[in-house]
């Protein structure tokens, strides 16, 4: 606390983190016996930045975190080059999940309009005191569980095909994208701009994952998620129409799907098939999902959809493409083209 009392910065960080620090950056190396240069490598793959060799800034924790690295190499488990990977994706991971907490959390207790007062500053750290424990448990379980299902979903494509490792699977690749987000994002005030944005990506999260979809990543007014077949990725995309139709005020959305090899890098995916999805994402109308002829290949016979074949169009940096419009289906029309070829 600072002079008067006031719970600060300071505080915070003492409640979450434990005990102050006790060494510097070149002493905590030494101590955990790991090289100074590959310990500099992990604190900025974690994400932390570069601190002069005689600023005191870490604690009996960072000892054991180096540590646990060094009996890993040691073991010969896993090899530097692998230690920084998992570092940077623990650190880009996390540092977005602590921020995104934190925003919560605040706007949860703080009045984000005014000064906090003394009062409200002591009442948020006994909350956070209280909620910690509970937070890092259901952090650890839902990170295993969000581990099991994606080694699952690996070792399901390596069984399906010739390669032991899936470099390139098939998979089906969609974006949704709210229509004329730049003009209705100059309508709205701040706060209201912040609530679409996370309506939109909440409720598209919702979906995806009830379909046990990926969501690869969101940009604000678009979310890229994959599916491990057609029949699953239209499933998503019909439902994501209907969940995000306007209700009164608001953008539509559209959608482009693709199906076909893609590469994952670092929890997203890239390649032809990728772009080919956003490609036909532009294509779309409001409120309707545009396919490739991979998705409609997918689909053939598939129950509860329909697609309409369009002209073909080109398609910038692929050439020219044969895209689909995707709509549920409808049994009184089915019921109707069965009468007439009666």
């Amino acid at each position: 606390m600072d002079r008067s009392g006031r719970p600060g910065a300071d505080d915070m960080r003492r409640l979450i983190l434990g005990p102050s620090p006790s060494y510097t950056r070149r002493q905590v190396a030494e101590a955990a016996g790991v090289p100074q240069d590959l310990a500099a490598r992990v604190w900025r793959a974690l994400g932390f930045a570069t601190l002069a060799d005689d600023v005191v800034a870490f604690t009996d924790a960072d000892l054991a975190a180096l540590n646990r690295i060094r009996d890993l190499l040691d073991e010969g488990l896993l090899d530097e080059r692998t230690v920084i990977r998992m570092a940077r994706a623990l650190g880009r991971t996390t540092a977005r999940l602590a921020q995104w907490q934190a925003e919560i959390m605040i706007e949860t207790l703080l009045d984000p309009q005014g000064r906090p007062s003394d009062d409200d500053l002591a009442r948020a750290m006994e909350t956070v005191t209280r909620l910690l424990p509970d937070f890092e448990q259901t952090l650890l379980h839902v990170w295993r569980s969000q581990l099991a299902a994606a080694a699952s979903r690996l070792t399901a494509l390596a069984d399906a095909g010739d390669e032991p490792v899936p470099t390139r699977p098939d998979l089906a690749v969609g974006f949704a994208d709210l229509v004329s987000f730049t003009r209705v994002s100059r309508e709205l005030d701040e706060l209201a701009l912040a609530d679409l944005i996370e309506s939109f990506e909440s409720r598209a999260s919702d979906v995806i994952a009830a379909h046990d979809g990926r969501l690869v990543k969101t940009l604000g007014d678009e979310v890229l998620f994959t599916a491990a077949d057609p029949p699953t990725a239209a499933a998503i995309a019909l439902d994501l129409v209907d969940e995000l139709r306007p209700r009164g005020e608001g953008p539509d959305v559209r959608i482009g799907l693709a199906y076909g090899p893609v590469l994952p890098v670092m929890g997203d995916v890239f390649g032809t098939t990728v772009n080919l999805a956003a490609r036909l994402t532009s294509m779309a109308r409001p409120g309707t999902i545009v396919t490739d002829d991979g998705m409609a290949e997918g689909l053939a016979g598939a129950a509860g959809t329909d697609l309409l074949k369009l002209r073909r169009r080109p398609a910038r940096g692929l050439g020219v493409v044969q895209p689909y419009v995707l709509r549920r289906a409808d049994p009184a029309r089915r019921r109707t083209q069965r009468e007439e070829k009666e």
